[in-house]
């Protein structure tokens, strides 16, 4: 099966008026139709890079970034990305804000709206649809922000640390959510996320990456008893400890190497 997304010999190059920095080397990667991978690794190894990549927001260097087997060479519809701040208008209501991508695609209509609607619905916020954001909870706007995402179709979706800004509780109920929307609507989503019991429990893989420049060092396959587990409860299942250890090890590695 072909994959919805493949990084083929990237490298990335950041120049100044000073210096050129090498901060992506040699990525090689495919994420099939379906799947959820997270990116791990230490700070400024180029998980966001990696995903402005993705998502046409910035070119590499060299080698191809590829959607569907295209070449990426801009911003596209079949991509939705997803932040750790919501970005909601405060002046329009949440039908208003989740309905916003379909506005500025052209795509907004009377069978788009319903779509909408049955997401919001989906997403227990049927009864917010004419408040303003700053009437919801952090939680709350997060779903809305999903909602908005979602609304476009997009086969791929990207999410940068969606839920690093939440109380532990509402984190791990919208680990859940997320989850079980993809698998419904069968996306796939590559996820950013500095919590290494996150990124096993939502998964498929775990791709731990290495900084300066920044490249791939591991990939963890989850086993099936962990990622056929919702997240809230995979974080019990037999084998999860051990391997959140054994990704540690690699992520502390990486560390004392780049020292």
């Amino acid at each position: 099966m072909a994959p919805v997304v493949e990084l083929r010999d990237v490298d990335l190059v950041y120049v100044t008026g000073r210096e050129a920095v090498l901060a992506l080397e040699g990525m090689n990667l495919a994420v099939a139709p379906g799947e959820f991978i997270s990116l791990v690794g230490p700070s400024g190894c180029g998980k966001t890079t990696l995903l402005s990549l993705i998502a046409g927001l910035i070119p590499p260097s060299s080698g191809e970034v590829l959607l569907h087997g295209r070449p990426v060479v801009g911003p596209s519809p079949e991509v939705g990305y997803m932040l750790q701040q919501d970005y909601l208008f405060p002046w329009r209501s949440i039908l208003g804000n989740a309905q916003l991508g379909l506005e500025l695609t052209g795509r907004l209509n009377n069978e788009t709206m319903d779509f909408v609607l049955e997401l919001l619905d989906g997403m227990g916020l049927a009864d917010t649809a004419k408040l303003h954001p700053n009437q919801l909870s952090g939680g709350m706007r997060q779903r809305v922000a999903l909602v908005r995402t979602l609304a476009t179709n997009p086969d791929l979706l990207l999410l940068d640390e969606p839920f690093s800004a939440l109380d532990y509780q509402t984190k791990l109920q919208l680990e859940d959510l997320v989850v079980d929307t993809l698998k419904q609507r069968k996306k796939t989503g590559v996820l950013v996320t500095h919590d290494l019991s996150e990124a096993i429990a939502v998964s498929d893989r775990v791709i731990v990456l290495a900084a300066k420049p920044g490249r791939i060092k591991g990939i963890f396959d989850i086993p099936d008893n962990i990622a056929r587990t919702q997240p809230f409860f995979a974080r019990k299942e037999t084998g999860f400890n051990e391997l959140f250890h054994e990704i540690w090890r690699e992520l502390e590695d990486s560390d004392g190497k780049e020292g």
